[in-house]
């Protein structure tokens, strides 16, 4: 299924490639079109140039990215700019088309773009039991901890956050299913596609898409009465404060931040504070130097580490 929703949004020419590569579309990430630059895939963390022997990486033209557009919109863009003026659309199943070029201001913000000259087709992967290992450091008495997943960019941060997602909402041996919200700004959690979750995010969840964080935390505490909260991204003052706001209502949160490690976290001046002010009781630390999505530690609201990727306890 994922293999055929990624080539029917996909130009002929580079569709026709891509099935010669044989690629393990389980483990794809990233198809990248840039004009006039060399077509690159994300799989399994790693980078690949597609093209042929004889004449090299193959050179993306105006033409694929024009006939991408195409598909990825229904042949009609103008129907997608609400969608386009954040910078991506998401497709059937999930995945999120990402585009630049120019921008088109109106009043101080951004309407739309225009002259789309990069696409970047990010897959949104759902793998069911992944969070398993951490539910029990996260877990305290049938209680979630307030938890901030820590990660660089394609280390499963949004698939680890999901996978949570659906187990607090369902239930698991660790705990009662609980009524989840999630405030999904990028639709990358849930996958929406026209206001449906492509992704599974369990029985007990409300989903606010395409909605600015601090604002949608707000409306989910004032409408939706969440006993948990889950958000994907977190770094702005504003989204500080929401989360701040939302831990003082009662609902236990669940965030992800980029960051490479602790120490660079704790260089941030509105996450030094956090810490300092020990609000966030579990960091989940993920790496993919031995595969997408490691453990590398889970450490508690001191900084002490409770577990690592080598089986260590502390």
């Amino acid at each position: 299924m994922l293999k055929e929703r990624v080539l029917r949004v996909l130009p002929g020419r580079i569709r026709v490639m891509l099935e010669k590569e044989q690629l393990e579309y389980r483990y794809l990430q990233e198809v990248r079109l840039r004009i006039g630059k060399p077509l690159l895939c994300i799989c399994d963390g790693k980078e690949r140039m597609i093209g042929n022997q004889r004449d090299g990486p193959y050179i993306v033209t105006k033409e694929d990215v024009k006939e991408m557009l195409q598909y990825v919109s229904n042949y009609s863009l103008y129907a997608y700019e609400q969608e386009m003026k954040q910078g991506f659309i998401t497709i059937e199943g999930g995945h999120r088309v990402g585009m630049t070029g120019q921008a088109i201001i109106e009043d101080g913000r951004v309407k739309n773009l225009r002259y789309i000259s990069s696409l970047n087709l990010r897959m949104s992967h759902e793998i069911k039991g992944c969070a398993d290992p951490i539910f029990s450091y996260v877990i305290s008495g049938n209680r979630v901890c307030h938890t901030l997943i820590v990660s660089p960019p394609r280390c499963g941060k949004t698939t680890l956050l999901r996978d949570m997602i659906r187990q607090i909402s369902d239930g698991n041996r660790w705990l009662d299913g609980m009524a989840v919200g999630v405030v999904d700004e990028r639709s990358e959690i849930g996958g929406c596609y026209m206001g449906i979750a492509q992704n599974q995010l369990g029985a007990r969840t409300d989903i606010l898409d395409c909605c600015p964080k601090a604002e949608g935390m707000m409306m989910l505490i004032r409408s939706m009465g969440p006993q948990v909260i889950a958000v994907d991204e977190i770094g702005t003052a504003e989204d500080i404060h929401a989360v701040e706001y939302a831990m003082h209502c009662g609902c236990r949160m669940i965030a992800t931040v980029h960051a490479d490690s602790m120490e660079e976290l704790r260089k941030r001046p509105l996450f030094d504070q956090m810490i300092e002010r020990k609000q966030f009781e579990r960091y989940i630390l993920l790496g993919n130097q031995i595969h997408v999505g490691q453990v590398e530690g889970i450490f508690d609201s001191r900084g002490s580490l409770l577990y690592s990727e080598a089986g260590k306890e502390g």
